[in-house]
């Protein structure tokens, strides 16, 4: 995929290497060994006695604070002590290379999708996509390498640990840029299904769904996705970026990522019951279709046979 060069999408918040958890590092404060103060180990009778020697030793000619700073018990120096803020000590670079890419790829599709949605009459609004490492907050709960990739309706974010594209590569068996650009353009598949009411209305009736039903309804709603980030392949193809070999390295990585082909690897069976995103043949036939034809209407699983 010959995507180097080319815009960038400013909808990125590279939050990898933050710590959400944790506060900012405001104006310093007491680490006390064996807890905080936050921790309930203080009495007020104890700090009153550490106030009152605090003072005294003040009133001696003692520099309690670089004493306190040497020992490690004052945050801002000593030894030990490590510098902290949000973005953490083990941030990447602002602008690494795959940081590049998933603003590349992010780009494209936005240009796709408000191309095809002007044609229709109606506005898109481009999603923001969520760059974080091991867990972050999202409003659709935690996110984390584990869960994989996914878009969140509830605040309309993307949200990618990159760390999955390793996965792919030596799990899964599915490398490649446009394999990676894929995963993406799934990911935003879903953002077009909640601008054009699909999501909405999908989310609201599994509601009183049986866990099968519902299962069988978020197949057809994952395969949709498939199909839109195959028009989005279509598109690209259409730009001349493409390189050989690319189309293939996408069929793959749906091949390799269908519910029947990861149970079967993780468990040995299939339980096709507890299927929520297809089997393989169903993901490579439906981002087959969009690709080959390049359009929304031919993107119907909702009332199609899968």
């Amino acid at each position: 995929m010959d995507w180097k060069g080319r815009r960038q999408s400013d909808n990125i918040e590279d939050e990898r290497g933050s710590s959400p958890m944790s506060g900012g590092t405001g104006g310093g404060g007491f680490r006390f060994p064996g807890g905080g103060i936050g921790g309930g180990g203080l009495s007020f009778r104890t700090i009153i006695v550490l106030v009152v020697i605090f003072l005294i030793l003040r009133a001696m000619g003692v520099d309690v604070i670089g004493l306190l700073q040497q020992s490690g018990m004052l945050e801002g120096g000593g030894p030990g002590y490590e510098q902290s803020d949000s973005r953490g000590g083990n941030a990447p670079p602002a602008n690494d290379e795959m940081k590049q890419f998933v603003a590349t790829v992010l780009a494209d599709t936005e240009d796709t999708w408000t191309g095809i949605f002007k044609s229709m009459g109606q506005t898109y609004t481009d999603p923001k996509l969520v760059l974080f490492s091991g867990s972050f907050p999202s409003a659709c709960g935690q996110a984390s390498a584990a869960t994989g990739p996914f878009y969140c309706p509830s605040d309309q974010k993307v949200y990618l640990d990159m760390a999955f594209f390793k996965q792919m590569k030596d799990q899964f068996g599915a490398a490649g840029d446009f394999a990676q650009a894929y995963v993406i353009a799934h990911e935003v598949g879903h953002h077009v299904q909640d601008q054009l009411g699909i999501l909405p209305k999908f989310n609201q009736a599994r509601q009183t769904m049986s866990e099968a039903d519902a299962n069988k309804l978020s197949v057809r709603i994952e395969l949709q996705a498939d199909c839109l980030a195959g028009i989005w392949g279509k598109f690209t193809q259409q730009k001349g970026i493409l390189q050989e070999g690319d189309l293939e390295e996408a069929l793959n990585a749906a091949q390799q990522i269908g519910d029947d082909t990861l149970q079967k690897r993780s468990q040995g069976y299939v339980v096709p019951d507890s299927f929520n995103h297809g089997t393989s043949a169903q993901r490579v036939k439906w981002f087959k279709q969009g690709f080959e034809s390049g359009k929304l209407s031919n993107c119907d699983t909702l009332n199609n046979p899968v």
